[in-house]
């Protein structure tokens, strides 16, 4: 299992000896690429004695680095970031893929919202969206947990320190399967999240075989079509009580950046279901999950924009297409309806719309589902404001006098 990452340094569970720092082959402002050499062996593959590397027996493993130099007329937010103090690494996925498109999404929305990066926990499985905290906030509190294990891990780290933003990425693979139980628990627990799933219907690490979520008479790259019913997170999410239920597409950032937006600000449990084509093994003819299937099959149900508290409502249609939805911090939601009929506050409602148009081959996108009176786990529990990982002995033991209360009581 991977450390924590915080600040760029890594900061490695007890009992593990830390890595070295890698040393550039290059030196200089461009980009670098870093080596883990095993100890002993040499970069032109000779060995050398005092050599004092500490990486993996064997094992050879890169990452490029982004040059620090920043043009000085770039844009800067209210804090005075810039896009660059929201980026991580460069990105290693397959060139097209869907995923980067929504790590830039991502970037743009704690950009706009202003947010800073040291505020933030990421939190992934395994799988190919699970290295995208990686490519963002390369300045933030970051954990790569085993495979189906992220809610797990999100929901210790939320109770124990409240004030950190928490997002929780994931693939179709690491929450619809091995981590399904754990996606559910989460979810119906409520806490305080933004749990974004980067849905491409296959696994992209081991060659493309089906997903859950692949749906019912598509077809792979090599022909063949799958013959099991889908699980349809949102409707999951909608049924086990989320209260910010959204699906969008990783091609279309115009949507997806108000959604991540408005997820961050929402107190509770908020769903992201991005659909992000893979692009080595699900973007042909016959993939319900192609760009140009999902292009062609999108039923938008409403646009979004996100309002902070000192920003001016400025609505540019007409009245009654527009609903302004507050939430617990103050930030607004500006629905822009597209389908008339469609209510965003109807739980019901949107989980009979998602069936209805599944079975017409239609990918609703929007905001589906928002709740502004939601509550998290911590109200639930009615645990204090103050984080519970700076509560010391003397807050947590109130005396041998309440304890003899409480055991009395229990009597």
């Amino acid at each position: 299992m991977r450390g924590v990452e915080t600040a760029n340094e890594s900061l490695v569970m007890p009992g593990l000896v830390p890595p070295a720092r890698p040393k550039p082959l290059r030196r200089g402002e461009g980009p670098c690429i870093h080596v883990y050499l095993s100890p002993g062996t040499h970069v032109d593959g000779r060995d050398k004695p005092g050599h004092d590397g500490r990486g993996r027996q064997g094992a050879l493993m890169t990452y490029i680095a982004k040059p620090k130099f920043q043009h000085p007329g770039i844009k800067k937010n209210a804090l005075g970031y810039s896009h660059r103090d929201y980026e991580g690494k460069i990105s290693t996925l397959c060139a097209g893929c869907g995923h980067d498109s929504i790590t830039a999404s991502i970037i743009e929305a704690c950009f706009e919202l202003s947010i800073e990066p040291h505020r933030v926990t990421k939190i992934s499985g395994i799988d190919c969206s699970s290295k995208t905290p990686d490519y963002f906030l390369g300045n933030s509190h970051g954990f790569n947990t085993v495979h189906g294990r992220m809610p797990s891990v999100l929901t210790g780290a939320n109770l124990a320190n409240r004030e950190l933003i928490y997002l929780g990425v994931s693939g179709d693979g690491d929450s619809a399967s091995i981590g399904f139980g754990q996606f559910a628990h989460a979810i119906r627990r409520g806490v305080n999240m933004t749990y974004i799933v980067e849905n491409n219907g296959v696994y992209g690490l081991t060659k493309g075989q089906f997903s859950a979520t692949a749906d019912r008479g598509s077809k792979s790259k090599k022909g063949v079509t799958n013959t099991d019913n889908p699980i349809d997170l949102v409707g999951i999410a909608l049924q086990l009580g989320a209260t910010y239920v959204a699906r969008s597409f990783s091609g279309d950032k115009k949507q997806l950046v108000p959604i991540i937006e408005g997820a961050i600000r929402h107190k509770g449990a908020a769903f992201i279901d991005v659909i992000s084509p893979c692009i080595a093994f699900n973007n042909h003819a016959g993939s319900t999950k192609s760009f140009d299937y999902v292009r062609e099959h999108n039923d938008a149900v409403n646009r979004l924009d996100v309002l902070t508290g000192r920003d001016p409502i400025e609505i540019d249609q007409d009245a009654g297409t527009v609903q302004i939805v507050e939430q617990h911090d103050g930030s607004r939601l500006a629905l822009r309806k597209i389908d008339a009929d469609y209510d965003p506050h109807d739980r019901l409602g949107a989980m009979t719309f998602l069936q209805k148009h599944a079975a017409q081959g239609q990918i609703v996108t929007g905001l589906l589902y928002v709740d502004p009176e939601a509550d998290d786990l911590h109200s639930h529990l009615n645990t204090v404001e103050r984080p519970l990982n700076r509560l010391g002995a003397a807050d947590l033991c109130p005396g041998q006098s309440v304890l003899d209360k409480i055991n009395a009581s229990l009597r």
